[in-house]
């Protein structure tokens, strides 16, 4: 145990060494570690320790899904797939159009006939396209009923409107992470609470109304014309356009009559990026469509040149330009009075696509900086003194023993937050408890194998077996307790969430790196003491 290649013990002090470099951009400021991280290779981690919510402050906003437009926009789209199986089975005995109340679509064919036929290919629709990850069918999204007069009955299951409600969870919540991500901000938390709501936690966020903005805003853009006069009024939507004052409330400036129909939808888009007027320096917003889109925008442009031309956002009208000419290249400007935040803003959402729900604010509060300072502070006075008091423990115990175990507990805290910074966690408030506990853990180990040593000793062995047999005999143990340990952060990890998770994380980071400096790093130590001062007892 006293003889250690050169190469190991080399790999030990460059090891040390990268734990201090990878922690050391986390002592500087902001701007300067952004200069220097931009000269460096991007492959260089120069990268500070994100703070959480509850330590820098920041925006803490739950959001939920509304299930009602849910269901709504699932009766829309079941009314549009009946038109297209009417419209596909050529079926002419339709009475009285497509009717809707509640949760249900109803419709009446005279022709049985054309009725079988039509429920034919209505009940295929209401199968699942697919199967559990169990193999298991899921539910039909709606039930059929045929009454006795040639009436067809579609109702929505209320299996089908949960399966819709999750979805739509699931991808409002990457609607609002790639939201969030384009703002700029550092690790934010956003995850699921229950069945239909989302919490977003946003560090060092304090501007909540332009969060809120952000999330919830569905961002469902369309283009429409604007309908001529003498046009059905059945196929007319009244929207209004509105101006935004320096309060942030909004005032209507114009009512335009829209066709219902969509001639193009922002799910064609590609981009959108902030610009600005080359005419008169106004913010605009150039967007691009993909292939499908770019070629719909031309033949619609081509055909109603002179005629406005509707940029419809969530109901409202951001501008209605005149079509002065085809547009054929794939893409266009928006523009409408915004100021920079504002097109930044639109650009933004129109980027990150349209929620499929509408969201509202169920809870919503910042914490101020002073709170999260705070909270550092007394983390910060909480690791010094049990730090504090476990050196000095080690010292009063175990003399130069002590004094290795002592610094190889300095390398063991840089290791965790070396290893935060390269995970890219975040640190919370849970966290730095985690590396508290830790620290006790760490030089438990250390207690044991000298304790070890000290009973070897006792019972007349000489130096070098002494500490031979304390190491090889504590080391069972230390690995036992770390592995039940270790178990417990892995299930703390998977199961919680949020500031749990992030206790999780620093108690499996500490569990590991006091294995490594506890007994290899310590063990080295000694190994070169001895070598150097060749003692003829043991110092403990």
């Amino acid at each position: 145990m006293l003889r250690f290649a050169r190469w190991k013990v080399a790999s030990v002090l460059l090891l040390t060494l990268l734990t201090f470099l990878i922690i050391a951009p986390s002592f500087l400021t902001k701007e300067t570690r952004d200069s220097v991280a931009a000269s460096l290779p991007k492959w260089v981690p120069f990268q500070g320790i994100v703070l959480g919510l509850d330590l820098q402050g920041g925006a803490h906003i739950l959001l939920e899904v509304d299930s009602s437009d849910v269901t709504r926009t699932q009766l829309e789209n079941l009314r549009d797939d009946v038109r297209r199986i009417l419209r596909e089975a050529r079926a002419r005995s339709l009475v009285g159009g497509i009717g809707a109340s509640g949760r249900s679509i109803q419709f009446r064919l005279s022709d049985a006939t054309e009725r079988a036929t039509v429920l034919a290919k209505v009940r295929q629709q209401a199968q699942p396209s697919g199967v559990s990850a169990l193999g298991i069918a899921s539910p039909a999204t709606f039930d059929v009923r045929e009454n006795s007069d040639g009436q067809v009955v579609l109702t929505l299951s209320d299996a089908g409107i949960l399966e819709r409600v999750r979805r739509a969870v699931d991808q409002t919540i990457e609607v609002l992470r790639r939201r969030i991500d384009a703002l700029g901000t550092t690790e934010p938390n956003i995850q699921r609470q229950g069945a239909d709501r989302v919490l977003v936690q946003v560090p060092g966020l304090q501007d909540t109304q332009r969060l809120k903005d952000l999330l919830g805003t569905t961002a469902k853009l369309e283009f429409r014309l604007v309908a001529d006069p003498g046009y059905n009024p059945a196929d007319v939507d009244m929207l209004n356009e509105y101006e935004k004052d320096s309060k942030n409330s909004e005032r209507v400036i114009a009512t335009y009559p829209v066709e219902k129909r969509v001639m193009v939808q922002g799910e064609d888009l590609t981009d959108a990026q902030t610009g600005f007027d080359s005419r008169n320096g106004e913010p605009v917003v150039n967007f691009r469509f993909n292939i499908r889109g770019g070629q719909r925008f031309g033949e619609v442009t081509s055909q109603n040149v002179g005629k406005p031309f509707a940029i419809v956002l969530d109901g409202k009208v951001i501008s209605a330009p005149r079509i002065l000419g085809p547009i054929t290249g794939g893409s266009g400007q928006i523009s409408g009075r915004f100021t920079v935040q504002q097109a930044n803003d639109l650009a933004i959402l129109l980027r990150a696509g349209a929620l499929p729900a509408k969201l509202t604010v169920v809870e919503e509060r910042t914490v101020g900086p002073g709170l999260g300072q705070d909270s550092i502070d007394a983390g910060k006075r909480a690791a010094y003194v049990a730090a504090g008091l476990v050196i000095f423990y080690m010292l009063m115990t175990y003399g130069t023993f002590g004094v290795f175990a002592d610094i190889a507990l300095t390398v063991h805290i840089a290791m965790i937050f070396a290893g935060i910074v390269l995970l890219q966690a975040t640190l919370t408030l849970p966290g730095i408890a985690g590396i508290v506990l830790t620290i006790g853990m760490a030089v438990d180990a250390n207690v044991l194998i000298y304790e070890r040593i000290r009973e070897e000793a006792r019972s007349g062995r000489s130096v070098v077996s002494a500490l031979e047999a304390g190491f090889n005999r504590a080391f069972a143990t230390i690995i036992d307790s770390n592995s039940t340990m270790m178990v417990a952060a892995v299930i703390l990890y998977f199961l919680g969430s949020g500031p749990v998770r992030g206790f999780a994380v620093s108690l499996g980071l500490g569990i590991i790196t006091s294995v490594i400096t506890a007994v290899t790093m310590t063990r080295m130590m000694i190994a070169l003491w001895y070598r150097w001062k060749r003692p003829t007892s043991i110092p403990i």
